[in-house]
C-alpha cells in the first residue's frame, strides 16, 4: 500500500510509535519557531531545563505581536528574546519585520521539513510542502533541545481540488468553503492533504492561505504537494536549491475524501462571531462598513495586497469607511513601495500599519462601538478585535476592498457590474521577492551572549505531583467553543504580562466572569466545567498555566481542542471528558470529588474516573491519554517531569 504525503514525511522523521490513526507517535523536529507573546516562556523553560544550545537544524524567534511597544514591559520582552536567541543559537527577527509565519515562509520553510511552532497558525508553510504543527511553548522548548515531539497520529483526509477558480473567487474563499462544510470542529484529529488537478492552478501564497486557516477547522495541520509552482516560488525567494519534489503515492489510502470543484467557488464571507458562520457575500450585502483591514498572516503578503491596490487605482475609499493595510512582512511593504503602489493606496485614502499581528489580536485599530469591520484575518471570535460585542466579518482582500469602495458589504462581481470599469485584479507574484534581510539577525551575528531580564520577566511556576485525592468547587461553568481568548485575553493591556504569570493570572477567564481569578485564589482548589471544543484557538500555554497557578485541579469538558489539551497535560491539570447529560446537570458552585486514588489511577492507565458531585450523585469522567502523557500529568507537568528524568541521569530534553 502506498503512502500519503503526510505519511512519507512523518515516516522519515519517526522516532517512536507507528503511523496508525489514534496512536501516539514521536517525531523528530527540523525547525522551530516562536513569537514574542509565547517566546518568553519558551526560553525561560529552555533555560530551566538546563539546556545550553539549540539542537534543531534551525530555530527562529520572531517579534510580531507586541511590536508597538506600548510599555517598557513589551520592549523588555523583546530585549530578552534577542538575548535568548543570541545565547542559545537562534535567528532573531526584529520587531516590525513581520509576522512569524510569513517571514518564516519567506526565509526558512522548506519542502519535506518538519516545523513546530508556539503559535496555532504554524501550519502555514504546509502550502509549500513543509509539515508544520502548532503546539504549546513547552513542547517547543523540549523539541528545540533535541527531544521528540509527541502527537496522536491524525487521520489523513484527502481534499481533492478540481477545476479552476473563476473571476473574483480566491483561495480565501476555498478555506471559507471548507469551514462552511465542516465547522470549527471538523478538522480535529485530522491532517488535510490537498491533491488533484486543481492544485496546480494555485500559487504557493494561495496555498498557504488555505493551510493557514486550516487551524480554524481544528486540524493538526494541512499540506500541499510540491510541483513547478513550488519550485518557481522558491526561485523567486532565491532559495531554489531547497526545492524537493513531494507527492503522495498513486495508491495512497486516505481516511476520507472531500472534493471541491474550484470552478464553483464564489466570494464568501464569515459572519460574526465565528469563522465557520460562512455565507455567500451576496447574502450579507448592504451592511454599512466603517472599517476595512487587509493583512494578517492569512492575507497580508504582497500578492494579497496588490489586488486591493489595483482595485483602488483611480478610485477612493468611501468617506464613511476607514481602510487600513497591515502587511504581514516588511518585505511586502518594500516591494509595494518600490513599485509605487504604496503611494497610490495612500492617495486613495488607505492607511498603512507596521508589519504586525496587531489588530488581529486587538492591539491597535480596534473597531468603534456598534460598527462593522471587514477583515482578511483568520479569526473573528467575539471580542478578539479589542472591543466586546464587536461585528467582525472575515473575507478575501477583493471583498474587503469592494466594501471600502462602496462603503457597505458588496459582492465584488456586483460592484464590477455597477461601476462598469472594475476588473478582477487576479493573483500576481513579483518577479522576485527582493526585500531586505536587515531585520533578521543570524546566530553567528548575535549581539548578546547572556540573558537580559527586565523586571517583568518572572520565573516559570511549577506544580506539585498529582495528589491521590482531588476535590474542590465547580468555580466556573462555561458553554461550548470557549477559546483561549476567553481564558487569557490577547489585548495589549493584558498581553504585556505574558512573562509575569502572577500578574497575568489576574485576568484568567475575565471575559467569561471577571470575579473568577479572585474566587479561584480564595478557594482551596477547584474545577472548571465546559461544553464542547474547550480551548480552541491560540496555542498559548498561558491558558493552562494561569489556571494552574490559581489552583485549578482539572477541567471537565465534553471535548477539548488538541493544543489546549496537550497544554493541560504539560501543566499538570487533569482533563476529563464527560457526556452532555452530566454536563447539563452540573451547576456552578457544585462540589466535585474524584473518588479514585487519582495519582495511582493516572499512572496505571485507568480510563474511567468516578466523579462525585455534592456528595449526592456521580458521573463518569474519561481520561484519554497515552502512557507518556499520564506520566507527565502525574509528575505535575512536563517541566517537572523532564527535570526529574534529567536528575535521574537521562538526557535533559527527553520526556519519555
Amino acid at each position: 500500500m502506498g503512502q500519503t504525503l503526510t505519511e512519507k514525511i512523518l515516516d522519515d522523521h519517526l522516532v517512536e510509535g507507528e503511523l496508525t490513526p489514534g496512536e501516539e507517535i514521536g517525531i523528530e523536529i527540523d525547525q522551530v519557531l516562536t513569537q514574542d507573546t509565547t517566546g518568553t516562556l519558551v526560553w525561560l523553560q529552555f533555560e530551566a531545563l538546563g539546556l545550553d544550545e539549540v539542537q534543531t537544524e534551525l530555530a527562529a524567534q520572531y517579534c510580531d505581536h507586541q511590536t508597538y511597544q506600548f510599555d517598557f514591559k513589551n520592549t523588555d520582552d523583546h530585549r530578552f528574546l534577542r538575548s535568548a536567541a543570541g545565547k542559545f543559537g537562534a535567528y532573531f527577527s526584529r520587531p516590525g519585520n513581520g509576522i512569524c509565519h510569513n517571514v518564516h515562509k519567506e526565509n526558512f520553510a522548506a519542502p519535506g521539513k518538519t516545523l513546530l511552532g508556539s503559535d496555532s497558525h504554524t501550519p502555514t508553510p504546509g502550502g509549500m510542502g513543509e509539515l508544520a504543527i502548532g503546539s504549546g511553548g513547552l513542547d517547543v522548548a523540549v523539541a528545540m533541545g533535541g527531544g521528540a515531539y509527541y502527537v496522536e497520529m491524525p487521520e489523513v483526509v484527502n481534499v481533492r481540488l478540481e477545476g479552476e477558480l473563476p473571476a473574483w473567487a480566491t483561495a480565501k474563499d476555498v478555506i471559507l468553503e471548507m469551514l462552511r462544510r465542516l465547522s470549527v470542529k471538523g478538522g480535529v484529529g485530522k491532517i488535510f492533504e490537498y491533491t488533484g488537478p486543481g492544485v496546480e492552478t494555485l500559487s504557493v501564497p494561495e496555498r498557504t492561505t488555505i493551510t493557514n486557516m486550516g487551524t480554524e477547522l481544528g486540524a493538526t495541520s494541512s499540506i500541499f504537494p510540491t510541483d513547478e509552482k513550488t519550485e518557481d516560488y522558491l526561485s523567486k525567494l532565491g532559495r531554489e536549491d531547497e526545492y524537493v519534489e513531494l507527492q503522495p503515492d498513486d495508491d495512497a489510502e486516505y481516511a476520507d475524501q472531500i472534493t471541491i470543484d474550484l470552478s464553483e467557488i464564489e466570494p464568501l464571507i464569515a459572519c460574526p462571531s465565528m469563522p465557520d458562520k460562512v455565507v455567500p457575500v451576496r447574502e450579507a450585502a448592504g451592511e454599512d462598513v466603517e472599517q476595512v483591514m487587509i493583512g494578517s498572516c492569512t492575507n497580508g503578503g504582497y500578492p494579497d495586497i496588490l489586488p486591493a491596490a489595483k482595485m483602488l487605482e483611480g478610485r477612493e475609499v468611501d468617506m464613511k469607511t476607514e481602510m487600513i493595510i497591515a502587511p504581514a512582512s516588511k518585505q511586502a511593504s518594500e516591494i509595494l513601495a518600490r513599485q509605487g503602489w504604496t503611494a497610490e493606496l495612500m492617495a486613495a485614502g488607505v492607511n498603512f500599519s507596521e508589519a504586525t499581528c496587531g489588530a488581529c489580536i486587538g492591539i491597535g485599530h480596534v473597531p468603534g462601538s456598534d460598527s462593522v469591520s471587514l477583515r482578511t484575518f483568520n479569526r473573528n471570535f467575539e471580542g478578539r478585535s479589542g472591543i466586546e460585542d464587536d461585528n467582525v466579518y472575515l473575507c478575501s482582500p477583493e471583498v474587503a476592498t469592494a466594501a471600502a469602495i462602496k462603503g457597505e458589504i458588496v459582492d465584488p462581481r456586483d460592484l464590477a457590474d455597477e461601476l462598469g470599469d472594475l476588473e478582477d485584479p487576479g493573483f500576481e507574484l513579483p518577479e522576485t521577492f527582493d526585500g531586505s534581510k536587515t531585520d533578521i539577525i543570524e546566530p553567528e551575528e548575535a549581539v548578546d551572549d547572556e540573558l537580559v531580564k527586565g523586571p517583568n520577566i518572572g520565573d516559570v511556576p511549577l506544580k506539585d505531583p498529582l495528589d491521590a485525592h482531588l476535590e474542590g468547587e465547580t468555580l466556573l461553568k462555561m458553554e461550548d467553543n470557549i477559546t483561549t481568548d476567553h481564558i487569557i485575553p490577547a489585548t495589549q493591556d493584558i498581553l504585556m504580562y505574558r512573562s509575569n504569570i502572577p500578574k497575568l493570572s489576574e485576568f484568567t477567564l475575565s471575559r467569561v466572569d471577571d470575579t473568577f481569578a479572585q474566587r479561584a485564589l480564595d478557594s482551596d482548589g477547584g474545577f472548571l466545567v465546559a461544553g464542547e471544543n474547550y480551548g480552541q484557538g491560540s496555542s498559548r500555554e498561558h491558558a493552562a498555566l494561569c489556571p494552574m497557578y490559581l489552583g485549578i485541579e482539572g477541567v471537565l469538558a465534553q471535548s477539548f481542542a488538541r493544543i489546549h489539551k496537550a497544554n493541560l497535560f504539560n501543566f499538570g491539570l487533569l482533563p476529563l471528558e464527560i457526556d452532555e447529560e452530566d454536563y447539563e446537570k452540573i451547576e456552578q458552585g457544585d462540589d466535585i470529588e474524584i473518588v479514585d486514588d487519582v495519582a495511582e489511577a493516572v499512572r496505571s492507565g485507568q480510563e474511567e474516573f468516578t466523579v462525585r458531585v455534592n456528595d449526592d450523585w456521580e458521573l463518569t469522567g474519561h481520561l484519554d491519554a497515552s502512557e507518556r502523557e499520564r506520566e507527565i500529568l502525574a509528575d505535575g507537568g512536563k517541566l517537572t517531569h523532564v527535570k526529574q528524568k534529567h536528575d535521574e541521569g537521562g538526557a535533559a530534553p527527553a520526556d519519555d
